[in-house]
């Protein structure tokens, strides 16, 4: 009996990885075909790059579950490079990109991954959901006859519109009556046969570019390999690897999350960087991490290496044998799933999170939303780490610690820890308790740093504030920047020129 059941339980993960790897095939079918015209290369070299970059890194990958393949994130680099040295100088930095990677996994550096800040994971969720979404209004739009671009109208809008919204029905409240067939594949197989059926006209796969073809070659790069090559191929190839990396890693971070499991971002890394080293050799335009389809893989339970194998199949098997049919499924009916993929990729709950957190943490999230939708993902993940870096130094030099001590003598003295500067001051101020305080007071200055004239205005206050009380200051260990630029409290400074600290103070009287 137990046999029996782990035997049903094995066909059953075995089913959901196979009929999600099908799916998330099919939803990659257009993307990839997109993604090769934006980088302005053929159809197939976006197709060979998912079928090749899919198989390797769910084979060898860190990261079961995930699926990586052509990406608009890595196209839109890449269309400067072809368009200026054409699509073998595009081999070439896939080839040199892949080595950066690997390069990158051997020096184990996919550990600091973990060390991005919450809120850019949040904006990274987030900004690509967003670009998800939006980018799906592009097949909204026709080509005129005489070239132009104009949004859909009339009857073929209705019947794109409303297409989406019964595939997007079927997603939703199928798994409230069954979930023997991922809810994703059995909206496009209906979508689709209705379609046929009832003979609508509307855009379809085929309506981008056909997929039919053979067995990709292996071919090497026909450019010459000298310094003057290298050069020209190394920015583009640093910035790929870059990107590819940023998103497959922080993918792997959210999946990681999502399903309560870890994975392993160094041996991802490797796995990418062999990927693209291969499909470039293959006619490929290389690739990294899809959010959208991983999505679909996790959400539909699939979370082995089978899925993304079976996805490469899939697409193989589209290319080689089953084009005729697959250009025939509605981009209505891949719309609504990626419309789906966005609405359950977006983090809603950071919505409520407004009054709640810091409101740097706010900052931050809209910061890398923001620059990954109307830029690029490398730019917004660095420019929200190195602000979180910057609120985080920011926040930490605000503290301004003090340890209290009455000496032999009687003497209470402040040993002062921190910065004093402008932001540090109300911190600082509120350390002393000058009524309380006895006739003789000393702050030590040792372990603390004096950096502009808004701490000397206050270190200058502090001592009105006790002489005004009839109590004998005494400041320590500030540099001779401090001794001349202070006024009120000049006379209470002890001088001691081997201890004294040496560093300057930014003020304009100095400047």
């Amino acid at each position: 009996m137990l046999t029996s059941r782990l035997q049903h339980s094995k066909f059953d993960e075995i089913k959901i990885n196979l009929l999600s790897g099908l799916t998330v095939a099919l939803a990659m079918v257009p993307e990839a075909i997109a993604f090769a015209l934006i980088a302005h290369v053929s159809p197939l070299t976006g197709l060979y790059a998912a079928v090749i970059v899919s198989f390797i890194t769910s084979a060898f990958g860190g990261r079961p579950g995930m699926i990586s393949g052509a990406t608009g994130a890595l196209a839109v680099v890449m269309v400067a490079l072809v368009a200026q040295h054409g699509v073998q100088y595009l081999f070439a930095t896939i080839v040199l990109m892949g080595l950066l990677q690997i390069l990158f996994a051997v020096a184990k550096l996919g550990k600091f991954i973990r060390m991005v800040p919450h809120p850019v994971m949040l904006g990274f969720v987030n900004g690509l959901a967003i670009v998800i979404f939006l980018a799906q209004f592009g097949h909204f739009k026709t080509t005129n006859s005489d070239g132009s671009v104009t949004w859909m109208t009339g009857t073929p809008l209705y019947i794109m519109i409303g297409l989406i919204a019964v595939t997007m029905a079927i997603i939703y409240l199928l798994p409230k009556f069954t979930k023997a067939i991922p809810s994703t594949l059995a909206a496009i197989i209906a979508v689709t046969a209705s379609v046929i059926y009832f003979g609508l006209d509307t855009k379809t796969v085929g309506d981008l570019g056909s997929i039919a073809g053979g067995l990709p070659s292996f071919q090497i790069p026909d450019v010459p390999w000298s310094l003057e090559t290298l050069y020209i191929i190394l920015p583009y190839a640093l910035i790929l690897a870059a990107v590819g990396l940023i998103e497959t890693l922080l993918t792997l971070n959210l999946i990681d999350e999502m399903t309560d499991t870890r994975g392993r971002p160094n041996k991802e890394s490797m796995a990418q960087g062999i990927a693209n080293v291969v499909t470039a050799f293959f006619g490929g335009m290389g690739g990294c991490a899809m959010i959208g389809q991983s999505m679909i893989n996790i959400n539909n339970g699939a979370l082995k290496r089978l899925s993304g194998i079976a996805t490469s199949a899939f697409l193989l098997s589209f290319i080689l044998f089953a084009s005729k049919w697959i250009e025939m499924i509605p981009l209505a009916a891949l719309i609504g799933v990626m419309f789906v993929v966005a609405e359950k990729t977006f983090e809603w709950g950071t919505l409520n999170l407004f009054g709640k957190v810091p409101k740097q943490d706010v900052f931050v999230g809209l910061l890398v939303g923001g620059v990954t939708i109307v830029a690029d993902l490398a730019i917004a993940v660095i420019a929200g780490v190195i602000v979180s870096a910057l609120v985080f130094a920011w926040e930490h030099a605000k503290q301004i610690a003090v340890h209290v001590e009455i000496d032999q003598q009687g003497q209470k003295i402040y040993s002062l820890n921190g910065t004093l500067f402008f932001a540090s001051i109300a911190n600082f101020q509120s350390l002393f308790s000058i009524a309380d305080d006895p006739e003789q007071v000393v702050i030590d200055f040792k372990n603390a740093r004096v950096v502009d004239h808004s701490a000397l205005v206050a270190i200058d206050g502090l001592a009105s504030k006790y002489r005004a009380a009839g109590k004998k200051l005494q400041l320590r260990h500030l540099s001779k920047d401090c001794y001349d630029l202070l006024v009120n409290a000049k006379d209470m400074i002890e001088i001691n020129l081997l201890e004294d600290p040496k560093y300057r103070v930014s003020d304009d009287k100095l400047a």
